[in-house]
């Protein structure tokens, strides 16, 4: 199996969950969920897409300054621009196939700016603790201010064991599967290239030497006060952008900060588990509003029209950033060789 088959079969793996749960999430709409979908959407205070999309594209422009905090102590100081263009080009190739875009965004500030490429890996895996860190903060706060909050919504994201087991069972086979592909690729790439162990050795220290580089750039940072500030802004800012969304529908105006950090929490989770959050994003943001007694098919409706905001924006401005990149670098382009 070749690299390109893998990354297909991965990319549809993870696509077809998210298809599965658009699925689960309209297989019980009945006649008067489906108009209550159809008055809540001609009824959408539009005017409210502006301040949304205002507020993302900020948490998005704050965390390429993050993370060229992180960069610095590198030895190198990408423009903001450049680094935002990266970012945003990340994104939008996280929507295609999960991850890519993690490998995309060092590939173009490496081409851009002259920052090695695997060097940058290790801040990216700085910056993923950083925000896996962060998630569960937002997880605590949230059950803090809603104590048996989670065991509510796992029984409404969940209708049986039987359903779980069989999950957790398909999810190990394939992580096995990888992992024997994994090895059987590793073990060809040594008999063709004819290297022994100690080469290989070699090579994965010689990686590892450089991704502790960037994973280490943290105890170096001269702005350690700045960074955290840009992390608290960053998730604020994912707060703030789904409390203006409950303001988007009059089913759902009167929800407040209580809900805005229930739908942050699942909304982030539904982000990691399916491509670019499709189906996995609104379905759990629908199972949450539930919780608090919003209609099935408003909250599946809300929970679609956050999704739509978030993408719009990522798709948006990975565009702009792909046609502005050549263009603020033109001078800077070298020749392809």
């Amino acid at each position: 199996m070749n690299k390109r088959l893998r990354t297909i079969l991965q990319y549809l793996f993870f696509f077809s969950i998210g298809i599965f749960l658009v699925w689960w999430s309209v297989k019980d709409l009945g006649k008067e969920d489906r108009s209550q979908i159809r008055a809540a959407l001609s009824n959408i205070r539009y005017y409210l897409i502006v301040p949304v999309f205002i507020v993302l594209f900020l948490s998005h422009y704050i965390r390429a300054l993050r993370w060229r905090l992180l960069i610095e102590p590198l030895g190198f100081k990408p423009t903001k621009a450049n680094t935002f263009f990266a970012v945003m080009i990340g994104y939008l190739a996280n929507q295609a196939l999960p991850r890519l875009g993690e490998v995309l965004k060092c590939t173009v500030l490496a081409r851009y700016e002259k920052v090695p490429a695997d060097k940058l890996v290790g801040t990216i895996i700085l910056e993923r603790l950083i925000d896996a860190i962060s998630l569960l903060i937002v997880f605590a706060i949230t059950l803090i201010m809603q104590p048996g909050l989670y065991g509510q919504l796992m029984d409404k994201v969940f209708n049986g064991a039987a359903e779980e087991e069989s999950k957790n069972i398909s999810g190990n086979l394939i992580m096995l599967i990888m992992l024997g592909v994994a090895v059987l690729a590793v073990a060809a790439w040594m008999f063709i290239k004819k290297k022994s162990l100690k080469d290989l050795a070699a090579i994965i220290k010689r990686i590892g030497q450089r991704i502790w580089e960037g994973v280490s750039a943290i105890q170096h940072l001269k702005k350690r006060k700045a960074f955290i500030l840009y992390t608290i802004l960053i998730w604020s800012l994912y707060l703030f952008g789904g409390y203006i969304g409950f303001y988007s529908m009059r089913e759902t105006e009167h929800y407040g900060i209580n809900e805005a950090f229930t739908v942050l929490s699942a909304g982030s989770v539904g982000m990691i588990i399916t491509p670019g959050g499709i189906g996995g994003y609104a379905f759990l943001i629908e199972r949450c509003m539930m919780i608090y007694n919003l209609q099935p098919g408003i909250a599946l409706a809300f929970g679609w029209l956050l999704w739509l905001a978030n993408t719009a924006v990522i798709v948006l401005g990975g565009l702009f950033s792909f046609a502005a990149l050549p263009w603020y670098n033109k001078k800077k382009l070298q020749p392809l060789s």
